[in-house]
């Protein structure tokens, strides 16, 4: 089924994000984190890659792995910066040749190190333009519910809309750590005429560290209330990551009892955490399933 089909026919849809190992250690390490996130019986699993492209051709193995071994929907994505037609063509028959038919296209950032030479995308929109093409994918694309950093709030929705109309299916938010954001930028976008799914994502924060760099590089702000967490518990690494889970917990219940078709959980590979915030919301997600 379609991860498309998964938002018309059920909500609310549980998805987690996981990422790929450096290609410097072992696919191994990755598999163990998948097989038991597997277990928790989330809706889909979407596979991340590094900036540039890093870690792209792991991505599309692991993405097979979920799809084939674990009978669970994969969400590939596929970033376009840098990248020739002829390797974005390449990608999508090997995602084809492994059943991987869910796609999350993205523009997404240029390398730490190193620079991008060349590549025939300038968009998320020419992406997906391009996948769409094939008419076998279903395309995902992401959202800034505070507003990309490179965009002001005017040109932001303007490029919404024009991925959206090049035939995106779905939406999935970046992270934010206020609800409000998500309400406000829903309100906006269906002032656009633009209906379909609009995902929120939510990370459940268990290193200060971390969490600050993440921050700095998709520009959401921490609201007070939060950072009176990251404020006391940034040095008792244990008590952060049962304030962190709390915290994400919070948001999800207030996020389903609101009515969203689904959420994206971004499990940074912790099979732990994910497993507890599953735990602390089975209740709340049974109470709300419907079956559209």
């Amino acid at each position: 089924m379609s991860i498309n089909e998964l938002y018309k026919r059920k909500k609310p849809v549980i998805s987690f994000e996981i990422f790929p190992p450096n290609e410097k250690y072992p696919i191994e390490r990755v598999y163990s984190t998948m097989d038991e996130l597997a277990k928790l019986k989330p809706d889909y699993i979407s596979v991340t890659y590094g900036a540039g492209g890093t870690t792209r051709g792991r991505s599309v193995e692991i993405a097979s792995r979920i799809k084939n071994i674990h009978n669970i929907e994969a969400l590939a994505h596929l970033t376009c910066i840098g990248a020739t037609t002829a390797e974005i063509d390449r990608t999508l028959q090997e995602l084809k040749d492994n059943g991987v038919h869910n796609i999350l296209a993205l523009r997404g950032d240029e390398p730490l190190e190193g620079e991008l030479l060349g590549g025939d995308f300038n968009y998320a929109s020419d992406l997906v333009t391009r996948i769409r093409r094939k008419d076998t994918f279903t395309i995902g694309g992401a959202y800034y519910p505070e507003g990309h950093l490179e965009n002001n709030d005017l040109l932001d929705l303007f490029y919404l809309k024009k991925k959206v109309e090049a035939g995106t299916d779905f939406l999935i938010s970046q992270i934010f750590f206020d609800n409000n954001f998500y309400y406000e930028f829903q309100e906006k976008v269906e002032k656009l005429g633009i209906h379909i799914p609009l995902i929120p994502g939510v990370i459940p924060v268990t290193d200060a560290r971390q969490i600050k760099k993440i921050t700095e590089l998709c520009g959401c702000s921490i609201p007070p209330k939060f950072q009176k967490i990251l404020d006391r518990y940034e040095d008792k690494p244990e008590a952060l990551k049962e304030a962190g889970i709390a915290y994400a917990v919070e948001q999800i219940i207030d996020l389903i009892s609101s009515g969203v078709r689904g959420v994206h959980i971004y499990t940074m590979n912790k099979v732990e955490v994910t497993r507890e915030i599953m735990r602390r919301i089975e209740n709340i997600r049974e109470s709300f399933e419907e079956v559209v």
